[in-house]
């Protein structure tokens, strides 16, 4: 056991005076020392439970003879963060928690990791430590949320978002929003939604490094504590079976989880999430590789905000197993990747059924018969571009308008708000890249406030940032190279007419390529907008959307 060499030896009475310290007797001296890394605060919803969940876990690992150590872990809230300097940390804090689970596991020799987790940039955070530090690890979400009630029909945090933009464009009045705005989020857990929390959850599930029931199972059910039980139980066996993340994290687990992705219809943030994370793996996963999967795999389900559903529903139907069980018929999964369980894929899905199948669709009738996410290519976005193509209108999925040009969230939102987008109108928002924002904000209230004032039909969204889960619509986020590395958002102007064909997996601008090389020849740099801090190093550091915003020179680089 790694943990031997603080716990073993004359040489290490020292070490083992210091744990003695912490109450260990020698029965546990020479039991698995099992880190457990609890994201826990009291700021996120997602998150202000997850003492419960690590309680649990740890029962589970006395269970089964180990010994937990539970240390923290930060967690930004997404929704709290938006439309504000706050949310320039979402995105660059996944570094800071790999970093910092490396630390404390480099420094004190754990034998085996749970991570206890719930949103956004927490889950790939810690998936990508686990990577790094291969050795047995096994992941443990908080759950979703359960949808809010509003006069009878369920809803979730992106109706209040889409209700500001209802009550500016006189479509709702400030009654009504008040009213949303108290029953939107009835529970803890991650909000309830496909957004990109629940997406990576399910992704997690769907790659192997969870237990069945990880991404659906609701934060406020006994089976969520159950499951917590489990995976401390599991993980005390992995360590004895020697088993680590890098028998799961292979190819086709990531081609798996893709799969899955693309039948879910998960967020355009799981791409850059899969690409970090298979980057510490040593797994190469570009931008046409995905677009290959979601060519050939069908899209199952139509989840909040695409569709009435929700995650609850989505674990009532049967949950990811049941939707890798169709995609298998298909032969659109790889049954012999192994999982955490222990058990291969196939083992794990034998016998798995569709309880609902308004909620998942038989995969020979699909909503679409290629996938949730599609990749576009163009003289706009040469390096790619991503969108939920599952989210946009079937008017909108070819649109030729005219550029409106914003040089940031802030003024894009300023511009919709007071009604200066016209029918017609692309509006793209540049300078919010990973570099440029810095940090690469999600965009939720300008495509929300878009929705709600009855535009997403008529009006598409550029931008070199990117999209909560929560957005739907024809927008269109990661183009790269960003515009503050000179991309050619950067040459755009307003009124030049820009093309978007989804079908064609095509975005680009009616201009020569001339054009655009004389524009960006007398493009400047901006400045940055952040000098200090961990922001201005991030920035220094940070490599393009196109590579999953990794550090540069990181992970399996």
């Amino acid at each position: 056991m790694r943990s031997e060499v603080i716990k073993r030896g004359l040489e290490k009475a020292p070490h083992r005076s210091l744990l003695r310290a912490l109450g260990f007797v020698d029965e546990e001296m020479g039991r698995p020392l099992i880190g457990v890394v609890n994201s826990f605060n009291e700021i996120v919803p997602g998150h202000v439970h997850l003492n419960e969940i690590t309680a649990a876990v740890k029962a589970g690992v006395r269970m089964a003879g180990g010994v937990p150590v539970e240390f923290p872990c930060i967690a930004v809230c997404d929704g709290l963060a938006m439309n504000h300097a706050g949310m320039k940390f979402s995105l660059a804090s996944r570094e800071l928690i790999a970093d910092s689970i490396e630390v404390m596991v480099q420094a004190h020799q754990f034998d085996g990791l749970v991570l206890v987790t719930a949103c956004d940039k927490v889950v790939p955070g810690m998936l990508m430590a686990a990577a790094r530090l291969d050795i047995p690890a096994i992941v443990v979400s908080g759950g979703p949320m359960l949808a809010g009630r509003h006069e009878g029909r369920r809803i979730s945090l992106s109706n209040v978002f889409e209700a500001v933009g209802a009550v500016k464009a006189g479509r709702m009045d400030e009654e009504e929003l008040a009213a949303i705005e108290e029953e939107a989020c009835p529970s803890c857990g991650s909000c309830a939604g496909m957004f990109t929390a629940n997406s990576m959850n399910c992704l997690t599930e769907a790659v192997g490094l969870a237990l069945p029931g990880n991404g659906t199972i609701p934060a406020v059910h006994a089976a969520r504590r159950r499951l917590a039980k489990s995976s401390g139980m599991r993980i005390v066996e992995m360590v004895r079976e020697d088993l680590r993340p890098s028998a799961v994290l292979t190819p086709q687990a990531f081609e798996n989880a893709l799969a899955v992705d693309m039948a879910l219809g998960c967020s355009t943030n799981t791409v850059l999430h899969l690409m970090a994370v298979a980057s510490e793996a040593g797994v190469h996963l570009d931008l046409e590789k995905i677009n290959e999967i979601s060519e050939r795999t069908p899209n199952l389900c139509r989840l909040s905000p695409m569709g009435p559903y929700f995650l609850e529903d989505l674990h009532e139907a049967g949950g990811i197993p049941a939707v890798m069980a169709q995609l298998a018929r298909k032969g659109l999964l790889h049954l012999d990747a192994l999982t955490v369980s222990g058990k291969t894929v196939g083992e794990l899905i034998k016998g798995c059924r569709v309880k609902r199948p308004e909620v998942i669709r038989d995969v020979e009738d699909p909503y679409s018969p290629t996938g949730g996410i599609a990749i576009l290519w163009g003289n706009l976005a040469p390096q790619g571009a991503v969108v939920k193509k599952a989210g946009v209108a079937p008017e909108m999925m070819v649109h030729r308008g005219p550029a409106r040009v914003f040089d940031s969230e802030e003024e894009a939102v300023e511009a919709i708000l007071g009604g200066r987008i016209k029918r017609g109108d692309v509006i793209v928002i540049r300078y919010e890249g990973p570099r440029g924002g810095p940090g690469m904000r999600e965009m939720l209230t300008p495509t929300s406030a878009v929705v709600g004032m009855g535009l997403d039909k008529e009006v598409a969204l550029l931008t070199d940032g990117r999209f909560s889960g929560a957005t739907r619509g024809a927008c269109i986020g990661h183009i790269s190279p960003e515009a503050a590395e000179g991309g050619p958002l950067a040459a755009l102007q307003d009124g030049d007419m820009v093309v978007i064909d989804i079908p064609r997996r095509r975005l680009d601008v009616e201009l020569s390529e001339e054009e655009i090389k004389e524009r960006l020849s007398r493009w400047k740099p901006p400045t940055p907008r952040v000098t200090k801090g961990y922001l201005a190093r991030y920035a220094r550091q940070v490599s393009s959307a196109s590579q999953g915003a990794v550090f540069k020179g990181g992970g399996g680089e």
